[in-house]
Formats: structure tokens, sequence, C-alpha cells
């Protein structure tokens, strides 16, 4: 869309207040204090849906300069099936995925579609830069789609226990590329792949929860529960693995906040895990800042043993200020540990109850609701937010035929940087 306009905001840092403009990809206070995240403090205070397609709708509060084609956006209904399982009176789904009917049109069938389209739509002094994302598995498929269809460089970084999650309708564009950590991996290897990569001079990185763009896009299933619903709800549920998306959820509610028109309470954050990988639940457990320590023979063979790998972040923006611990504290918040057999036992029935697939860490969300309603954590009357992360995949491999992306090149798990490299500029045809 030509006469876009660009969305006035201002970014500010959560450590010192510090306001600064997004001129080069801003990830971090330029005063350079204690880590903290950054976060868009928008010109417009209150929120209007605007006639612009998908995503875009909410570019009131996106730190965007264009639309970008073939976005979906994030869907809420009230929940009938699932509700009367449970004798709950407002329970609302905000779905993201590939539901037709629903008017859900996430190609990928993942809310990750919400980051890449505001990602790569934000202002990027980049110029012929390639953008480098690590991914567990559903970001490298979203980020894929986006760049592929919209001619944007990009290298994805993923496990290659993970790569069957790399699946698209439409070949890639050849100036998107695929490499891999070997079997065995785990999406911390991803990282330090992506990190390798990002010290070459004709690559920058995407910046994961630190930039904007990325949260507040996560923060749009936000903008349409409330818009939806027409207040602020009590409690929201979501599966988390670095808690980026939990983390724009409160951002958004503080938004709503001083919008003003929505109600003044603060969502309860309800944010799980898939167990046996639960550093943040056994953080929080404690109430400690800081995760807790464990090695990484530990953290991989609990990766190994879970449904829902893209909830294995071993290194996620918990405790660094503006981050999940500082959203639960603020939120009296909870974090749940949900079993696979829980997980699994939960997707089936919301399929049967509401009638779609989901992806494994949905399915770990609406785990985590009964759990909490057979506990008595929640009150059958209050507003009720359950984030599904991703559906429909299965649904839309029966409808289309898709193709399964190979990397281009296979990483050991602990490289020779300088042959990563110059494998990497190989790939991209850089000197």
């Amino acid at each position: 869309m030509k006469d876009f306009k660009k969305t006035e905001y201002i970014l500010e840092s959560v450590c010192c207040g510090h306001q600064f403009e997004d001129k080069n990809w801003e990830l971090d206070c330029p005063k350079q204090g204690d880590p903290a995240l950054i976060f868009a403090n928008y010109k417009k205070k209150q929120l209007d849906l605007n006639e612009n397609p998908g995503l875009y709708k909410f570019s009131d509060w996106l730190p965007i300069e264009k639309v970008l084609k073939g976005s979906g956006a994030p869907v809420t209904y009230k929940s009938e099936g699932l509700a009367k399982h449970l004798g709950l009176s407002n329970l609302y789904i905000t779905f993201n995925g590939y539901w037709p009917e629903k008017g859900a049109a996430m190609q990928t069938a993942s809310f990750k579609e919400c980051e890449a389209y505001s990602v790569c739509a934000r202002t990027n002094s980049n110029g012929d830069r390639v953008m480098v994302v690590a991914s567990a598995g559903n970001t490298a498929r979203a980020f894929a789609r986006v760049c592929s269809e919209n001619n944007i460089p990009l290298l994805l970084c993923v496990p290659m226990d993970n790569i069957q999650a790399i699946w698209l309708e439409k070949p890639l564009n050849p100036c998107v590329k695929l490499v891999a950590s070997e079997e065995g991996a785990d999406y911390f290897d991803a990282i330090h792949l992506s990190n390798i990569a990002c010290e070459l001079d004709e690559f920058y990185p995407e910046g994961g929860a630190k930039n904007v763009a990325r949260r507040d896009g996560m923060g749009t299933t936000v903008l349409s529960a409330v818009t939806t619903i027409g207040q602020i709800p009590d409690y929201y549920f979501q599966a988390v693995g670095s808690g980026t998306g939990a983390i724009a959820a409160w951002e958004a509610n503080k938004r709503f906040l001083e919008d003003g028109r929505f109600g003044t309470n603060k969502m309860k954050l309800m944010v799980s895990q898939n167990a046996p990988f639960v550093p943040m639940y056994d953080a929080w457990k404690i109430k400690s800042r800081s995760l807790l320590p464990f090695t990484e023979e530990e953290a991989r063979d609990q990766v190994l043993e879970v449904d829902a790998k893209v909830l294995t972040n071993r290194k996620p923006p918990y405790g660094i200020k503006g981050g999940l611990f500082d959203a639960l504290t603020d939120t009296d918040g909870e974090v749940i540990k949900i079993d696979n057999e829980k997980g699994r036992i939960a997707s089936s029935l919301f399929e049967k109850l509401e009638g779609n697939d989901l992806d494994p860490a949905a399915g770990i969300a609406v785990a985590s609701l009964i759990e909490s309603v057979k506990e008595g954590k929640v009150e059958k009357d209050s507003v009720i937010m359950l984030n599904i992360t991703g559906g429909g995949a299965k649904r839309f491999k029966a409808e289309k035929e898709v193709r399964y992306e190979k990397p281009s090149i296979i990483f050991p798990v602990n490289p020779d940087p300088a042959d990563v490299k110059k494998k990497i500029k190989e790939l991209f045809k850089f000197e």
C-alpha cells in the first residue's frame, strides 16, 4: 500500500525511561545501562481498527512504516463447546492459525506470523543486508513465508530435529536461505549459529524479544480479544517458551489501561511450560528473578522429551527488566507445568469440542486452563482469554499441497566460527 502513513511512536527504555527515535533497528537503550527491554510509546493512545488488510488493521499500535501482502490477523470468538465442558460462562478463544470459517487466514498455522508481518514492516535502516532469525520451528516457518512472498533477504537457523516444522505451500524465494544445527541440537544451538552469522557485516539480527515489532506483533492477540470482547479479560492463558508472547500481552494490557475505554484491570497471566523442560516454572515457583542452574546435558535430555519443541528456550527474556518475571509480578501471575499426556488429551478435547486441530504448544495452554479450572484457580464467570498460538496445520496440509524445506547446510553442534561465516557468505554469494 503506497499511501500507508508510518505509525507515529517513540522508543522508551524500561530501565531508565530514556526516549529515543527508532532510526537504526534499535534493540537496546542507547544509554546502555542495566539490561532492559525497550518498548514503543505510540502517539495514538486510543486504538482504532482501520481498513488496512489482515494484521495491519491494528497499525495504530504497530511500529511499522509499510504494509506487506498476505497477512492474517488473530480471530477472537466466544467459546461454546469447551466453555460448556468446563462450566465457564465467559471463555473467549483467540485463535491464530488456519480456520477459514472463523476468518483465520494464517497459512503457517501459527501466531508467529503476527511477529513476522510486524517485524518485516518495521522501519529498517539495514538496506541490502540479510536479516538473521533463529527458531525452534514455527517462527522460522512464519518468517520464511513472509520474507519469501515479500522479497526480503533472510537467513534462518533451525535445529535439525525441528526441521519438519519448516513447511510451506509455495517454494522458497531464493532470497531466503535455511541452515541447521545437526541432529541432537536444540534451539540454543540455532541461536549460537545465528550469532556467528551476525558477526558478518552483511547480516543483522532480527532481535528476538528485544525487537519491539516482534512483541507488538504478538500483542495483536490481545488487541483482537479486547476489541472483540469490549473489555480487558481477567485471565490470560498461553503456553510459553521464551515468554515473549506473555510480555507482549502485558504491554498491550497497559496500553489499554491508558486508552481508558476497556476497563481498569490487569489480566492475570497464566502461562504454561511443557514438562520436563520447565526452567521458568522452577524459577517462578521460588520467585527467583534468575533461572535456576541446569547443565547443558540436562537441558538437551529434557528438550528431547517434550512434545512442544517450540517451548524449549534455554535463555528466555525472563529476568531482564521488563521481561516475564516483571510481567508475572505485576499481574500476580502463575506458571503452570503440563506434561505431554495432558497436552495431548487437551488437544483432542479442543478438536472435538471446538472443531480444529492444535499445535502441541496450544494443547499445553488448553491443558493449563483445564487444570486451573479443576483446581479452582479461576472463577467460573470470569472473563478468560485463551490464546491459541497455533492451529489448523493438519487441516491446511489436508487441503493444500505443502513442501518440506531442507537446509542448505547442516552445521555441527560446536561449529568452527570461521567455517560458518565462510559457508554462509557463499550461500548469499557475498565475496
